[in-house]
């Protein structure tokens, strides 16, 4: 069995012993309703309503009933990252995937690393080189240093540099209580989320020169916890302090260290770990009132990875949750 499969096999096993909790406790509170509420302040107005969904893991973009809205078709690129070479984890969906569509749009060839959605990568793929740059699929683990030094390598390889890496790639799932986390769980989710970070940009940094950047991805649960999100808040805590703390190791090289901290955003993520009858109101307890898209949270990345908009800015974590008063 190969590392991708038995990794595959491990987080739908963990899906579904939560599964066979949840049925257990029907019943439980939802969040609070937001109907007829959400507010739009963007460039189009977003979807206020989620279907009641829940989909197997790992969570195919393409499978979501609401396909997540990423192409921010109102954003205009200007050569923000004209040239840049950028390596981005869990970019095959979600958050990951918007943002190698606006890097692409700045200028930037993009490395899409990703481990088991092939379909969606490969969509990923196709939308980068709509953009005119190319595109370099990575299938593997983070969780696996091979694997992660070998994908660094096959940038270089192929074009010749980096000069953004954005951690992004998680591994989600919920649980009503302390007991119900064994150590399988609790040793996939800091694995993934906080180890995978660690190991790409120890990968990176000798290729890293002055004026390349890590984008973290943070989250609201890393500044505020989650009750039912105990191992996953507590990566994303460790990621927002691994941000300020790589930023103060590097900043003397020139490289920038930021994270973003998203609040609730409709990817593939959310409907693979929680049950669907809360999925459909998912983001309503936002001051919003509403999950955000995912062309909500790429500018924001473009923002953090373009000299010429942040090259004063290192060791940040900018919220971006759709709440006020987030840190």
């Amino acid at each position: 069995m190969s590392e991708k499969d038995s990794t595959l096999q491990a987080q739908r096993r963990i899906q579904k012993q939560q599964d066979d909790t949840d049925a257990r406790q029907q019943g439980e509170q939802g969040g609070t309703s937001g109907e007829g509420g959400a507010v739009q302040a963007g460039a189009r107005e977003q979807p206020e309503k989620l279907p009641a969904q829940h989909v197997r893991k790992p969570g195919r973009e393409s499978e979501l009933e609401l396909a997540p809205r990423f192409m921010a078709p109102d954003y205009k690129g200007s050569g923000k990252l004209q040239d840049f070479v950028a390596l981005i984890t869990g970019a095959d969906s979600g958050i990951g995937r918007a943002v190698a569509v606006l890097f692409a749009r700045e200028g930037a060839d993009v490395a899409v690393a990703f481990h088991s959605s092939t379909e969606d990568a490969e969509e990923t793929a196709r939308c980068v080189e709509a953009e005119g740059r190319q595109c370099l699929l990575l299938q593997g683990d983070v969780k696996d240093r091979a694997w992660c030094d070998s994908a660094v390598a096959q940038v270089i390889a192929r074009f010749g540099k980096l000069d953004v890496l954005v951690n992004n790639a998680a591994f989600q799932e919920h649980a009503a209580s302390l007991e119900e986390l064994d150590d399988e769980r609790m040793h996939e989710t800091l694995d993934t989320n906080i180890g995978g970070y660690l190991r790409m940009a120890r990968a990176a940094l000798p290729h890293l020169k002055q004026g390349a950047s890590i984008i973290n991805t943070g989250s609201v649960t890393g500044l505020k916890g989650s009750a039912k999100l105990l191992d996953y808040s507590a990566t994303k805590g460790a990621i927002h302090a691994l941000t300020k703390s790589l930023a103060s190791n590097l900043v003397e090289r020139g490289i920038r260290v930021n994270a973003v901290a998203p609040g609730p955003v409709w990817t593939p993520l959310n409907p693979a770990d929680a049950p669907a009858e809360k999925v459909a109101k998912f983001g309503q307890d936002t001051d919003m009132k509403r999950a955000a898209q995912p062309e909500e949270l790429s500018p924001a990345y473009v923002f953090l990875a373009s000299p010429v908009c942040s090259g004063y800015i290192t060791g940040i974590v900018l919220p971006v949750t759709g709440s006020v008063g987030a840190i």
